[in-house]
């Protein structure tokens, strides 16, 4: 809350007359709105910008060398679980890229736990350094025909929009139950009419899509070609180029972000884990490929930021003038985007900030349910009557998924492996303690010649998902998985070779973020030691269960065609 003090002292302040809390000297500073660059200080007083294009004093002072200073960036679309580490751990990866605001939806962790992973989020929210928005999780579970750990109807996310954190409600992932008018989902969008409800409508066009948007929902991030996106835009959709550890849709995008659409298109992640982060960076990794790519340079940081503030109704932020809030990142070159300081809310990031934060309990350390398994379990027997066998097939970079058939040997242990033709077995084991299903079929484009890969991150009701090449590596890896509570696993000859714990509702590390992007190169070595192909195979390996994302998954229930939504035959 402003108080009369506050507010008459940074008008005092904006004017020169009396020193501010915090001065950053000699910086050119860029308008987002106009594409002018100008040597300037910017004062600030609180948590807001009080004047520029002056010379002032202040209380501290940080020399800006003549560095360039842009507007905090907007990351508007992401589930900080799949980061793999804690929201505190989040805050201190990726604040330092000029990462300002993050708009989360803990979807994961509530298909895991419910109302009470909501809560944890929102704990934590309150005590980042960084600003932490919450999209209220709109589909858990995502559909009807996977086991998930948890339910939430319009009567359990009631309670928190009120948080001062809450924005909205979070991406509409069961588009079929939106348009079949599905009774819990009209109850949702109902109760957020006049908010904000966000999108996810992968491949939806035509009389489908104007349906969709007919309730009134704003924006989408799942937009894979530039035509896409241009008709999702003349619909009046905001596009959110995506840029994850998986879904990797800028090449595609790029050419939709100009002068003319800049103001309606904003970046997100959806997701990037720290290992990537590391290798590439976090929303100035994008920017930095836009522009290289001859995207208008300023067009690019509007999307970043004003853009990005105005879709989602952040008021305060987004530019760099008096009056709005001092999210601030300083800048060695605009065309490379690298970050060299960081101001939020007023404050330089420094260690201090992520150690006066006050600790949040962690919560889900007992959600890992599943039974131990044998490789028994992995047989899959033949459907009568078919000569060939469906098969999942996988591309690199896109969640996505796609149909291929292959024709399998039989034995007496069933379906086999084909190695030569890379189509490998793939399994999801529920973990929830509900009903033991496991669901068995074929996945192609991993490349693994031998070993298994065990993951208990899998899109969106996190149950255990499997890749192998036998059936005792997977029962090896999903074994140790279990022993865990969560996480990664690869086996190989009867061993596991690599893990990484994920101990917090199986989906988060409690160890500092440096901690894990070592475990995930030593997990990425031991994929590759398997012939892996697939950059990110643990990421690609946990959206194999997604079935709102076309055109085939496997959940616990089985194998799942999304075109059909329903299950194949």
């Amino acid at each position: 809350m402003t108080t009369a003090a506050t507010l008459t002292r940074m008008i005092m302040v904006g004017q020169g007359k009396e020193p501010a809390d915090l001065v950053i000297k000699n910086v050119r500073l860029l308008d987002v709105i106009t594409g002018a660059v100008t040597s300037t200080d910017i004062a600030i007083v609180g948590d807001r910008i009080v004047g520029t294009h002056a010379s002032y004093e202040g209380k501290t002072v940080i020399d800006g060398g003549g560095r360039f200073a842009v507007p905090g960036f907007i990351d508007t679309h992401l589930h900080i679980e799949s980061s793999l580490v804690t929201p505190f751990e989040f805050d201190r990866c990726v604040l330092p890229h000029g990462v300002t605001t993050v708009i989360c939806d803990p979807h994961e962790i509530a298909n895991v736990l419910g109302a009470e992973g909501i809560r944890y989020f929102l704990g934590c929210a309150e005590q980042t350094v960084m600003d932490i928005r919450v999209n209220l999780s709109s589909c858990v579970p995502a559909t009807g025909f996977e086991t998930s750990g948890a339910a939430l109807e319009i009567a359990d996310l009631e309670p928190f929009r009120s948080h001062p954190k809450v924005i909205g409600l979070a991406e509409m992932m069961n588009f079929p139950g939106v348009l079949n008018a599905d009774p819990g989902i009209i109850a949702k969008l109902v109760a957020f009419q006049g908010g904000h409800i966000d999108g996810h409508a992968p491949l939806l066009r035509g009389t489908a899509l104007n349906g969709y948007l007919a309730a009134a929902i704003r924006t989408d991030h799942e937009a894979t070609s530039a035509a896409e996106a241009r008709e999702k835009l003349s619909k009046g959709m905001a596009i959110l180029i995506r840029e994850g550890s998986v879904s990797k849709d800028l090449k595609a995008l790029a050419e939709v972000l100009d002068g003319n659409t800049s103001s309606f298109v904003a970046l997100c992640t959806d997701d990037r884990n720290p290992l990537d982060i590391a290798e590439e960076g976090h929303l100035d990794s994008s920017i930095r490929r836009l522009i290289a790519m001859g995207r208008p340079l300023h067009h690019v940081y509007r999307a970043a930021s004003h853009s990005a503030a105005r879709i989602f109704g952040l008021r305060d932020r987004g530019l760099l003038a008096s009056g709005w809030r001092a999210d601030i990142a300083l800048l060695d070159s605009l065309e490379d985007c690298r970050v060299s300081d960081v101001v939020t809310g007023g404050r330089l990031v420094v260690p201090a900030l992520f150690e006066a934060r006050q600790p949040v309990e962690s919560v889900g350390l007992s959600s890992m349910k599943a039974k131990p398994v044998s490789a028994d379990d992995f047989i899959a027997q033949p459907k009568p009557g078919r000569n060939s066998t469906p098969v999942i097939g996988v591309k690199p970079g896109l969640i996505l998924t796609f149909r291929d058939e292959a024709t399998l040997e039989v034995t007496e242990a069933g379906l086999q492996p084909d190695l030569a033709a890379d189509v490998l077995k793939v399994a999801v084991i529920e973990r929830h303690g509900k009903n033991g299903n496991i669901g068995r079929g074929f996945v192609r484009g991993f490349g693994l010649k031998r070993g298994a890969i065990a993951s208990s991150v899998g899109h969106d009701s996190h149950n255990i998902t499997v890749i192998g090449a036998t059936d005792a590596d997977m029962a090896v890896a999903v074994n140790r998985l279990i022993e865990l509570r969560g996480g990664f696993v690869v086996a190989d000859g009867g061993k596991v070779t690599a893990e990484l714990a994920l101990p917090i509702a199986g989906l988060m590390s409690p160890k500092p973020f440096e901690e894990v992007t070592h475990d995930l190169h030593h997990l990425r070595d031991a994929a590759y030691a398997l012939d892996c192909v697939l950059p990110e195979p643990f990421l690609q390996v946990a959206f194999l269960a997604l079935p709102v994302i076309p055109h085939l998954k496997m959940t616990d229930r089985g194998l799942f065609d999304v075109d059909k939504f329903d299950f194949v035959d």
